[in-house]
C-alpha cells in the first residue's frame, strides 16, 4: 500500500507514458524523497514502449515484453499508479486533479504528459466498424483481432514512420496490405525523393501496394469500412482501414484548466507552463514554437523538467539535433538534419549504387555537416550524426566524406580504425541507442558499476538496445571494450530470425530428422515463437522444404519474394523487366522476331543486351505481363528466372566453333549445362560459365560454377562471384569429357542447395565450409557425387516447369489485375 508522507510535497503526473515516467525516473535518481508521487494513466496498463507497438503488431513481441516500468517497479518506488482511470480536470486554484471515477487528488506540483491525439481529417466513413488509428495498444489490439478474423486486405492512410509499420505489421499478419499517401514519395519529412523511392520499391518488392499522390475522399461502406475511395476514383477493397497521418499535441485538459495554449501547451526552457506549479513534457507541449514527436528531444525534456523539480534553477530544456532510424525487414534508412540545400550556398554531395541498393547524400553548410541522408547501408548514420552535432569542420575531408568513416581515416593517411579502436574513441556523450536516449558513458558506466556481462543486463539496467534493436552491435561493442578478454559473446548457431531460437542448419536437419514438410509443421514441432513466421524466416523455410522433399512439398508462393511471385523484376517505377532464357546465349531469328513484335506491341520502351548474354525488356506493366509471356512462349522462349534465387544464366564463349584459339566446344558444353540446371532453385542466384580456352573470355573465374575448357578436357572451378566484392574461383578439379562436367556440377550445385543458408551465395558458403569438404564430397567419393547428381536430376522433374507458361494460360491470374476506376 503507498502511504503519503506528510513530510514529502505531493507530485501528480497526469499521462503514465514515456515522456513522463521518463520524467519520474530522472527525478528518482536525482532526489528520491522528494515528493510523494501519484500518476493518473488513461490505459489500463502499466507504461509500455509506444517504440515497439509495432513488434506487437508484427507478432514479434508481447505487450508484456514491451512494458518499460512494471506495477511492481511503481509499488517499489512508493508510487500510487491509477491506471484505466483518466484525468478529467484541473483545479488550479484548489490544486487538485480530478479523473473520470471523481477520484480528487491534491497537487503541490503538476506534471502533465497527456502526449498527442491521431489526427483524423475530415473523411466521410472514418470512425465506423473496420477503421481505427495506430497510437496504443488497443489500436494494435483491434488491427489483429481483424487478421484473427479472417481479414484479407487492409488499408493504411499515411506514408510516414507510423504508416510504414502499419502497413508492415499487417503484412506480416499475412494481410495483403496498400498504402496510400497524399504526397509523391514515403517519408518526405525524413528522406529526400531518392531514398523514399528507393524505401517504396524494396517495400512493393516485399508485398505492399502503395498509391503515392494519393488523395482520400471517403471511407466506404454501410456500417462496417470495406474499402477506400481515392479522388480519382479508384477504389481499393479493404476489411480494415488504419489511419497513420500524424499526431497533434493533446491539449484539452490544459486549455480547460486556463493554461497558455497554442499548438501545444506552450513552456518554458524549465518546461513550465504559465503556472509555475505545472511542469508539462511530452508531445503535447509547444516549446519556442516547435513541437515533438521523437524521443531524443523529449529525453532532453524529461531530464529538465527533473531537474527543475528536484531543486535546480539552473537547468532547462535545449532541443537537441534529432536523427530518424528505422528499419524494416532489412531496410535502414538514416536522416539527420537538412533533406537538402537550402540556399546556393549550400553543398550536396550525394553517392548511389542501385545494384547493392545504397544510397547517402550529405548537405555541407559553412564546411559542416547540416543533413544526412542515407538508405541501405547506415553503418557510418552514427559518425556522420556525431560530425552534425560537434559541427566539425569537414574541409580537409570534403573530396571522401560521402564514402565514410573508413575511406575518410585512410585518405587522411591514418591507418583503418578497428571497430574497438572506433568504439573506445567515440566521446562519452554520444548518443548509441537514440529510441532511449542513450549515451556511451551511460553504458559503460553501468557495465562497471553493476558488473554486467551480457546484453540482457545492459538492456534491463540502461534500456539501451532494448526498443527496436538497430544498436545492438555498438552496444555489445561497449560490452567487449569494457570486459576485454571477460566478454564472451553469446555462443552457439545465430538464430533464423527473431521467430525462433534455432539456426538455419539445425532447422535444415531436424526438417529430415522429423520428417517435416509443411512451414506450419516446422514451426509447431520446433517450437516458433510466432505460429505465422516472418519475412525472414518463411521464404527460407519454403526453400528448406522443396530442397527436402521435391515432388511431395507444395511452393507456398506467399512465402516467396514478390518478384518470384509475380515472376519479373519490379523496377524503380513500378513497372517489371522480362528476360526470356537463352541457351548458352544463343539465339536465332525466330526468337529475335518474336522479341521485335512483342516490343512493338505492347509498346516496351527500352531493350537491353545483359551482362549474361540475354535481352532484357524494360518498362513492361504488370497486366501485360501474362500477354507478354504467351506470346514469347509461341516462339519456344521460356523464363530466364531473371528474378529468381534459382539459376540465371549459362554464359559462353564460341570456343573451338569459330574461335582459332578455343580448345573445346563452349557453347554446346554451356547450352547442355544450362538445360540440365534451369528450372532450379537456390539458396540464392546461381551463375555458370564455359570459356572455350585458358583466356577465359566468358568470365567462367568469377562464376558459381565455371568450366574453362583445356587440351586434355576441362577445369572446374566454384564458389565465383562478381559485383561489389569480387571473389575468384577456386580450382575444384579437372576432368576429360562433357558426362564428367555435367556430373560434377549437378553435384555441386546440389550440395549447395543441401547444406548453403538461404540467402547465402556460392563464394560465402565455400570460404564457411571450405574447398576441402566440397572436394571431399564430390570429387574424392565417387559413389557420394552420382548420389548428389542423382538428387539433383530428379528434383529438376519438378522444377523444370515454366512458371510463364503456366500464367500466361492463367494461373494467378489476379495477381496481374489492376484496380479500375469504379463505375
Amino acid at each position: 500500500m503507498n502511504v503519503i508522507s506528510p513530510t514529502r510535497r505531493h507530485l501528480v503526473v497526469i499521462g503514465n507514458g514515456m515522456a513522463g515516467m521518463r520524467t519520474v525516473e530522472e527525478l528518482l535518481k536525482r532526489a528520491p524523497l522528494t515528493y510523494d508521487i501519484t500518476v493518473f494513466g488513461a490505459e489500463p496498463h502499466p507504461n509500455y514502449d509506444r517504440i515497439a507497438l509495432s513488434s506487437v503488431l508484427a507478432g514479434e513481441k508481447s505487450l508484456d515484453q514491451i512494458v518499460i516500468n512494471s506495477r511492481e517497479w511503481y509499488a517499489e518506488n512508493g508510487i500510487r499508479l491509477i491506471a484505466g482511470d483518466p484525468a478529467v480536470a484541473i483545479d488550479r486554484v484548489a490544486r487538485t486533479v480530478t479523473s473520470v471515477s471523481g477520484l480528487v487528488v491534491a497537487y503541490d506540483r503538476l506534471l502533465i504528459a497527456t502526449g498527442s491525439k491521431p489526427l483524423a481529417p475530415p473523411i466521410p466513413g472514418l470512425g465506423m466498424p473496420g477503421t481505427c488509428a495506430f497510437r496504443d495498444i488497443a489500436d494494435v489490439e483491434t488491427m489483429l483481432a481483424a487478421a484473427r478474423k479472417g481479414g484479407k486486405r487492409a488499408v493504411v492512410i499515411g506514408g510516414g514512420l507510423l504508416g510504414l509499420e502499419a502497413a508492415w505489421g499487417l503484412k506480416r499478419q499475412g494481410m495483403s496490405v496498400a498504402l496510400v499517401h497524399l504526397m509523391p514519395t514515403l517519408m518526405e519529412r525524413q528522406l529526400d525523393a531518392t531514398a523514399g523511392t528507393l524505401l517504396q520499391r524494396d517495400l512493393d518488392r516485399r508485398g505492399i501496394a502503395f498509391f503515392t499522390n494519393g488523395q482520400t475522399e471517403e471511407i466506404t461502406g454501410d456500417g462496417q469500412a470495406t474499402g477506400v475511395r481515392l479522388a480519382d476514383g479508384r477504389e481499393i477493397p479493404a476489411d480494415l482501414v488504419v489511419i497513420a497521418i500524424g499526431i497533434r499535441p493533446n491539449i484539452d485538459l490544459a486549455r480547460a484548466a486556463g493554461l497558455e495554449v497554442n499548438r501545444g501547451i506552450v513552456v518554458d526552457d524549465a518546461m513550465r507552463t504559465d503556472d509555475h506549479a505545472i511542469f508539462s513534457i511530452g508531445e503535447c507541449v509547444e516549446h519556442r514554437g516547435n513541437t515533438f514527436g521523437l524521443v531524443a528531444p523529449i529525453w532532453e525534456q524529461a531530464k529538465a523538467a527533473a531537474a527543475r523539480l528536484a531543486g535546480d534553477d539552473e537547468a532547462r530544456f535545449v532541443p537537441p539535433p534529432i536523427s530518424t532510424r528505422l528499419k524494416i525487414t532489412g531496410i535502414d534508412v538514416f536522416s539527420a538534419g537538412a533533406l537538402a540545400a537550402a540556399d546556393p550556398a549550400d553543398e550536396e554531395i550525394t553517392f548511389q549504387d542501385a545494384a547493392r541498393g545504397v544510397y547517402r547524400k550529405l548537405v555541407l553548410r559553412d564546411g559542416k555537416v547540416a543533413g544526412v541522408v542515407m538508405y541501405g547501408d547506415v553503418a557510418d548514420g552514427g559518425w556522420y550524426f556525431q560530425l552534425l552535432r560537434e559541427a566539425t569542420e569537414v574541409a580537409p575531408m570534403r573530396d571522401t566524406l560521402i564514402l565514410g568513416r573508413a575511406v575518410v581515416t585512410a585518405s587522411l593517411g591514418a591507418a583503418a580504425p578497428d571497430p574497438t579502436a572506433a568504439m573506445a574513441a567515440l566521446p562519452d556523450s554520444a548518443e548509441i541507442c537514440g529510441c532511449n536516449g542513450v549515451c556511451k558513458g551511460t553504458i559503460t558506466n553501468a557495465i562497471a558499476a553493476l558488473k554486467l556481462t551480457t546484453l540482457d543486463a545492459v538492456r534491463t539496467h540502461t534500456k539501451a538496445s532494448a526498443s527496436c534493436g538497430s544498436c545492438t552491435g555498438q552496444v555489445e561493442g561497449l560490452l567487449a571494450l569494457s570486459l576485454g578478454e571477460g566478454y564472451a559473446k553469446p555462443a552457439g548457431e545465430k538464430p533464423m530470425c527473431k521467430c525462433t531460437s534455432h539456426g538455419h542448419d539445425h532447422v535444415r536437419r531436424e526438417i529430415l530428422a522429423q520428417s517435416l514438410k509443411t512451414i506450419p509443421e516446422v514451426m509447431h514441432r520446433l517450437d516458433w515463437t510466432r505460429p505465422e513466421g516472418c519475412a525472414s524466416c518463411r521464404p527460407a523455410l519454403n526453400y528448406y522444404l522443396l530442397c527436402a522433399w521435391p515432388g511431395e512439398y507444395e511452393d507456398d508462393a506467399q512465402s516467396r519474394f514478390v518478384n518470384e511471385r509475380m515472376h519479373a523484376n519490379i523496377q524503380k517505377d513500378g513497372t517489371y523487366s522480362v528476360v526470356p532464357r537463352m541457351w548458352g546465349g544463343l539465339t536465332n531469328p525466330r526468337e529475335l522476331r518474336a522479341i521485335a513484335d512483342v516490343v512493338d506491341k505492347y509498346q516496351i520502351p527500352e531493350v537491353k543486351v545483359t551482362g549474361g548474354q540475354r535481352i532484357d525488356l524494360f518498362g513492361v506493366k504488370r497486366e501485360q505481363l501474362p500477354d507478354v509471356w504467351r506470346d514469347l512462349n509461341a516462339a519456344g522462349m521460356v523464363s530466364g528466372h531473371a528474378y529468381g534465387k534459382a539459376l540465371r544464366t549459362v554464359k559462353t564463349c564460341v570456343g573451338s566453333t569459330w574461335c582459332r584459339f578455343g580448345t573445346q566446344d563452349s557453347t554446346g558444353m554451356g547450352v547442355k549445362l544450362e538445360q540440365m540446371t534451369w528450372g532450379s532453385w537456390h539458396p540464392h542466384k546461381v551463375k555458370l560459365a564455359v570459356s572455350g580456352c585458358p583466356r577465359n573470355c566468358a568470365e567462367a573465374t568469377i562464376k558459381d560454377f565455371g568450366v574453362v575448357a583445356v587440351d586434355s578436357g576441362w577445369e572446374l572451378h566454384v564458389g565465383g562471384n562478381g559485383g561489389i566484392h569480387v571473389r575468384v574461383t577456386d580450382l575444384l578439379c579437372k576432368v576429360t569429357t562433357e558426362e564428367e562436367v555435367l556430373e560434377y556440377c549437378g553435384a555441386f550445385l546440389q550440395l549447395y542447395r543441401e547444406e548453403a543458408r538461404y540467402l547465402e551465395r556460392t563464394a560465402p558458403w565455400v570460404e564457411r565450409v571450405g574447398l576441402a569438404h566440397i572436394q571431399a564430397k564430390v570429387v574424392d567419393d565417387a559413389e557420394n557425387r552420382r548420389a548428389l547428381h542423382a538428387r539433383f536430376l530428379h528434383a529438376q522433374q519438378f522444377a523444370q516447369v515454366d512458371p510463364w507458361a503456366e500464367r500466361a494460360g492463367g494461373t494467378d491470374a489476379q495477381a496481374f489485375a489492376t484496380l479500375v476506376p469504379a463505375e
